[in-house]
C-alpha cells in the first residue's frame, strides 16, 4: 500500500482530554489509520484522489508533489499489534501483531489469525455495528498475558482490530492488591493479641502479679512489631517517591559502617558474635543517600546476624568491581534453599514465617534494601548455600566514576 498525499487538508479538534480527528467518507485508509493511533501529534491527510494532478499543480503554485511514503514501515512503528481486516480475511498485518501472532496471519480469517474464542465470537458479526467495542483477552500469547481487544469500523467499511497488552498492568494491579492483604494480615495478627491480652486484664482485674506482667510484656512486644511495621511501609513510600532523584552526596562507607556496627551492638551481644569489616577496596566512597545506605546495610547486617549461626561472625567486605563497589555481607547460617532465592525482596516474604516473626523480622527489609538500591543505580546478588551460610552482594557506583 502507497500514500500520495495530494490536496491535503488538516482537521484537528481539541475534544476533552484527547484529540478528535475528523475524517471525510473518502479518506485514505492510511490516513485514517495514523489518525486512530499517532495520538496528540497527529494530523489527518485527507486526500481527495478524484482532482488532478495537473489541477492540483495550477492551484497550489505548480509545487512538486511530495514523496510518496510507504505504509508498512509507519504501521510497523506502531507498538501494539494492529490488523486491518476486509470481509473476515486480514489484508495487512504490523510487525507486533505478526510477532504475537505468527508470520502466517496475512491472508488468514481472523478468527484463524487470533486464535481466541472471545476474539472469534466479536469478530464473526459484519454487521453494521458488528463487533464493536473492547473486550479482554486472556491467554492470548501465553498463560499469562492479557490483552485488550478494540475494534473500529473505517468508512470502507473494513475494521481496524488493535491489540493492547495489559499484563504489566494487570500484574501491578495483582502486585498492589496482595502488598494490602498481607499488609492488613501483618498488622491484624499483632493487634488481635494485643486486644486479647487487654481483655483479659480488663477481665481479671486481680490476676497475679506475673501474670499480668507476662501479658504486658506480650502486648509490648506486639506493639513494637507493628511500629516496626508500620515504619517499614513509610520507609517504603518515601523510597518509591525518590525513585527517580539519583543521589548524588558523596559517602565514605567505611566510618557509615562502623556506625551500623555501633547500632547493632545489642543484637552482635545476644548473639554472642562479631562483625568484620574487610576493606580490599583502594576507596570506599560513593554516591549516595546516606540514610538510606545505612538502613540499606542495617537490614543486611541485621539479617546476617539474626538467620546466622549464633558465635560466628559476621564478614561484611568491600572490593572493587570495575566501575562499581562490591559490598559483601556474609553470613555463617543455615543457608537458604535455591527455591527462595528469586522471592527474596518481595513484601513480606518469609522463607520460615515463624522464626522470622521471633527474631523480629516484618518480612520487609529485603524489599527495602532492593529499592534503596534501585535508585542508587546498583545491583543485588543474593547467593546461599544450604548449611554454609548466605552472601549479599551489593554493587553501588564508586564515586569518582560518577564525577567523570
Amino acid at each position: 500500500m502507497r500514500f500520495r498525499p495530494k490536496n491535503v487538508l488538516i482537521g484537528l479538534a481539541l475534544a476533552g482530554s484527547g484529540i478528535a480527528i475528523s475524517a471525510l467518507a473518502g479518506a485514505n485508509l492510511l490516513a485514517i489509520i495514523l489518525a486512530l493511533f499517532a495520538g496528540a501529534a497527529a494530523a489527518l491527510l485527507i486526500v481527495q484522489p478524484d482532482q488532478p494532478e495537473e489541477e492540483i499543480a495550477a492551484a497550489d503554485g505548480a509545487v512538486p508533489a511530495p514523496p510518496s511514503i510507504e505504509a508498512g514501515p509507519i504501521l510497523d512503528a506502531i507498538e501494539d499489534p494492529l490488523l486491518l481486516v476486509r470481509e473476515r480475511r486480514v489484508v495487512l498485518a504490523n510487525a507486533a501483531a505478526r510477532a504475537v501472532l505468527g508470520e502466517h496471519i496475512g491472508g488468514a480469517d481472523v478468527r484463524l489469525a487470533i486464535r481466541h474464542p472471545a476474539a472469534a465470537e466479536r469478530l464473526a458479526d459484519l454487521g453494521e455495528e458488528g463487533g464493536k467495542g473492547r473486550i479482554e483477552l486472556l491467554g492470548l500469547g501465553g498463560n499469562e498475558r492479557r490483552w485488550e481487544m478494540a475494534v473500529t469500523r473505517l468508512p470502507d467499511r473494513s475494521r481496524l482490530v488493535r491489540l493492547t497488552d495489559r499484563s504489566q498492568m494487570h500484574a501491578a494491579e495483582q502486585m498492589r492488591t496482595d502488598f494490602i492483604a498481607n499488609a492488613s494480615h501483618e498488622l491484624r495478627t499483632p493487634l488481635a493479641t494485643v486486644l486479647g491480652f487487654l481483655e483479659t486484664l480488663l477481665d481479671d482485674p486481680d490476676a497475679p502479679e506475673g501474670a499480668r506482667n507476662r501479658f504486658l510484656k506480650i502486648m509490648l512486644d506486639e506493639a513494637t512489631r507493628m511500629r516496626q511495621i508500620v515504619n517499614d511501609l513509610i520507609s517504603l513510600s518515601r523510597i518509591e517517591a525518590e525513585r527517580y532523584t539519583l543521589p548524588d552526596e558523596p559517602v565514605d562507607l567505611i566510618p557509615m559502617l562502623r556506625e551500623v556496627e555501633d547500632t547493632l551492638e545489642n543484637v552482635v551481644r545476644a548473639q554472642m558474635s562479631e562483625v568484620r569489616v574487610e576493606q580490599l577496596a583502594g576507596t570506599a566512597m560513593v554516591p549516595g543517600d546516606r540514610a538510606q545506605l545505612h538502613q540499606l546495610f542495617s537490614n543486611l547486617v541485621a539479617n546476617a546476624l539474626k538467620y546466622g549461626r549464633e558465635g560466628h561472625p559476621v564478614t561484611i567486605r568491600l572490593e572493587e568491581a570495575g566501575a562499581m563497589l562490591k559490598v559483601s555481607v556474609v553470613d555463617e547460617g543455615e543457608g537458604i534453599a535455591p527455591e527462595h532465592l528469586p522471592r527474596l525482596t518481595e513484601r513480606f516474604y518469609r522463607v520460615d514465617a515463624g522464626r522470622s516473626r521471633s527474631v523480629g523480622g516484618t518480612g520487609l527489609g529485603l524489599a527495602i534494601v532492593k529499592h534503596i538500591i534501585g535508585r542508587h543505580r546498583g545491583r543485588l546478588d543474593i547467593k546461599s548455600m544450604l548449611g554454609k551460610g548466605t552472601e549479599v552482594q551489593v554493587f553501588l557506583p564508586r564515586w569518582r566514576d560518577a564525577e567523570s
